[in-house]
């Protein structure tokens, strides 16, 4: 039997169910509100202040990152149309300087972006058995992950960068090619990248913290739009 004017038919039902459907993930992306720094423990307002300062330096270096991708492209886009136009004009238009140039830009999306990805947990993660836990368990996870693991690399990363790059700054080291960039500032890219991600590691365990605390009130949540972490499973 059809349906009359006053009766939904299948047609509205379903978008009903669509409305709700965003209504609840609309609902569910929208961040809890923080609680105040004086309702945390006196021993840990210094580490909440710090950790919250070390993620806006997270977010303003990561924003300098996604621009270095449209530098990256533009003297990209620019090095293919000068080496195209220089050989239908038999001339050298090109040079090593622009070349490296591409290559510095792209090398310095990567290092600077380090603590941007950790901080909003778009990093690969291997999960076989992390996803199912509770969230007190996850944090617990991760809290000695960092502590074994990233913090370690990051700070042995700096020890042994540390050395060779202030030997670059001191014998002004420069490219091997003529025409090319100095080598000093691209390797000193490998300092402030790690140097960032180990003060955004300190501040991911001021979290993981506060969460196996069970005041994860007290933790900024971003709310950026990404999607989750990328895990083999």
């Amino acid at each position: 039997m059809a349906n009359d004017e006053s009766t939904p038919g299948v047609g509205d039902t379903v978008a009903v169910t669509h409305a709700l459907a965003r209504a609840r993930g609309a609902q569910e992306h929208t961040p809890e509100p923080v609680a105040p720094l004086r309702s945390a423990p006196r021993w840990l307002r210094p580490l909440l202040v710090y950790q919250r300062a070390m993620d806006r330096v997270s977010d303003a270096v990561g924003a300098l990152s996604k621009y270095l991708v449209l530098a990256v492209v533009a003297v990209g886009f620019l090095n293919a149309m000068l080496r195209y136009i220089g050989r239908f004009a038999h001339r050298q238009l090109t040079s090593n300087t622009y070349l490296e140039l591409q290559s510095y830009l792209y090398a310095a999306v990567f290092l600077l972006a380090f603590a941007y990805i950790l901080k909003n947990g778009i990093n690969v993660r291997v999960d076989f058995w992390f996803a199912n836990r509770s969230d007190r368990a996850r944090a617990l996870i991760d809290f000695i992950g960092h502590f074994v693991g990233l913090l370690p690399f990051a700070a042995l990363g700096l020890w042994v960068v540390y050395g060779p790059v202030m030997t670059s700054w001191a014998i002004n080291e420069g490219s091997p090619d003529p025409g090319g960039l100095p080598r000093a500032p691209l390797k000193s890219l490998l300092l402030v990248g790690l140097a960032l991600l180990l003060l955004q590691g300190l501040a991911e365990m001021v979290k993981l913290l506060a969460r196996l605390l069970q005041r994860s009130d007290l933790i900024v949540v971003p709310d950026e739009g990404h999607g989750p972490p990328i895990r083999a499973e």
